[in-house]
């Protein structure tokens, strides 16, 4: 169980990593546009594990890749929107192109327990909550 201490120090190492994250995609050259699609993503915590929920619609476990180097996660891939012959776009909302999102492990995360689904659009990882210093070279992870 958390004491208060180990709750503040998270929520600042939390903090500081989107920090960091925003000062990377500030200053980062990157060809982004407007119309880049950047999924949204939950982070849920419980006395077991951790999950990563990252929402992908109209994507196939086909389009997105996910690895893991040096405990982050890096979750990437690419969404286009077709149109059929004759079709014409009248108005245009949701985004679409190639998005990476990094996420990097907390140290009572177990890494060898990765796993992730695919349902509905919605991409989910998952790590045991374990502990695990275990650093090495960049794999895939299989989306099932």
């Amino acid at each position: 169980m958390l004491n208060s201490t180990d709750m503040d120090l998270e929520k600042q190492l939390s903090k500081l990593g989107r920090e960091i994250q925003d000062f990377v995609e500030r200053t980062v050259p990157v060809n982004r546009t407007e119309r880049d699609f950047q999924p949204h993503c939950d982070i849920v915590e419980s006395s077991k594990q951790f999950k990563l929920q990252i929402d992908l619609p109209g994507m196939k476990k086909e389009q997105v890749k996910i690895t893991l180097k040096n405990r982050v996660i890096t979750v990437s891939g690419e969404r286009e929107l077709y149109l059929e012959d004759g079709e014409e776009l009248i108005r245009s909302e949701r985004r679409e192109g190639a998005f990476s999102r990094a996420f990097a492990i907390p140290d009572k995360a177990d890494e060898s327990t990765i796993s992730a689904t695919f349902s509905d659009g919605v991409l989910t990882i998952t790590l045991s909550k374990k502990g695990s210093d275990n650093e090495g070279d960049a794999h895939s992870i299989p989306i099932d």
